[in-house]
């Protein structure tokens, strides 16, 4: 793959467009609450109908062929969430919490951001994309989140005996999956499943929002690294380097030893290469947790990101023409 189209088709337009958010915090013509307006609308809207119309246009045979996919990420993406967690637990200064935010941050890509906005500029715009997006996206949503939770809530109680409400355990999982972002690609691969045919007219409803997805994730994600204040130290940087080297290359061990799909693998190695989970973030702020180090860690992974994207690309081919 030709690394310059990467960095011009990819990269390029992901700076500029965040720049532009950055600028407009900056300049105050946004603030903090106004990049969560815009994330709702990624989140709730524009990203669900982004994966929903992509997978109902895919076959029976795709699906089946992506079981490998699904092993790959969900295997990865949490083992690495709890090496994080585990890793960032040892540090004599961090609480259970701090490490469970740092999983939740560098144990996380953040797919529903910048998933569509890196991938399909590579790969091109089809259900395949859409599938590694919606997958890793559920392993993000529907299970690291929840675990994350779990984990805090119980070193908050252990902390502060009673400052937690007793909840049930399936209490996170359920609220990650009313979440249209995790529903609506179920509800996609049912459709699928099911054999009944996608009415083509159909489409053009979901994609019209859908185009919005990639943009306005991109333009918020400038926004919200303006309104914060970044200070690097050691767990920054550790944090940087577990979600930036780390995360790619276990998937794409994981992925060679269980005989992916070569594009595939490219898009999930791609996929684990992405900076930290913005909702990390959004959840480290709402708990007062970890946030300023976090953050920190964030932003110096999407500098990172700018030269490990096409590195990784480079790596997985280098590796697939190996094996």
């Amino acid at each position: 793959m030709d690394i310059s189209h990467v960095i011009l088709y990819a990269i390029v337009p992901i700076i500029v467009v965040m720049l532009a958010g950055y600028i407009s915090g900056k300049k105050k013509i946004f603030s903090g609450d106004d990049a969560k307006k815009f994330n709702k609308v990624v989140l709730d809207y524009a990203l669900p109908a982004a994966l929903f119309v992509s997978i109902v246009q895919a076959t029976r045979e795709d699906l089946v062929k992506d079981i490998k996919l699904t092993l790959v990420s969900a295997i990865g993406i949490m083992a690495c969430f709890m090496l994080v967690y585990f890793v960032f637990r040892m540090f004599k200064k961090n609480t259970g919490a701090d490490a469970a935010v740092s999983a939740l941050i560098s144990g996380s890509p953040t797919i529903g951001f910048l998933g569509f906005a890196v991938l399909e500029p590579i790969f091109g715009t089809s259900p395949s994309v859409a599938l590694v997006v919606a997958i890793v996206g559920i392993v993000v949503n529907a299970i690291g989140i929840p675990v994350g939770l779990s984990l805090m809530n119980a070193s908050l109680e252990k902390q502060n005996p009673g400052s937690t409400k007793k909840e049930s355990a399936w209490k996170p999982v359920i609220h990650a999956l009313e979440q249209p972002v995790a529903w609506a690609p179920i509800l996609a691969v049912i459709w699928v499943l099911a054999g009944i045919p996608w009415p083509a007219y159909l489409s053009p409803s979901f994609e019209l929002i859908a185009k919005a997805n990639a943009s306005m994730a991109v333009f918020s994600a400038g926004i919200t690294l303006a309104a914060i204040q970044i200070t690097i130290n050691w767990q920054a940087i550790l944090g940087s380097i577990m979600k930036m080297i780390v995360m790619p290359a276990v998937v794409l061990i994981l992925g060679l030893l269980f005989h992916m799909d070569p594009l595939n693998l490219k898009m999930l190695v791609v996929a684990a290469a992405l900076p930290p989970a913005f909702s990390g973030i959004i959840i480290a702020d709402e708990y007062n947790t970890y946030v300023a180090t976090g953050t920190s860690s964030l932003t110096l992974s999407v500098i990172l990101f700018i030269g490990f994207c096409p590195l990784w690309i480079w790596l997985t081919e280098l590796c697939l023409q190996a094996f």
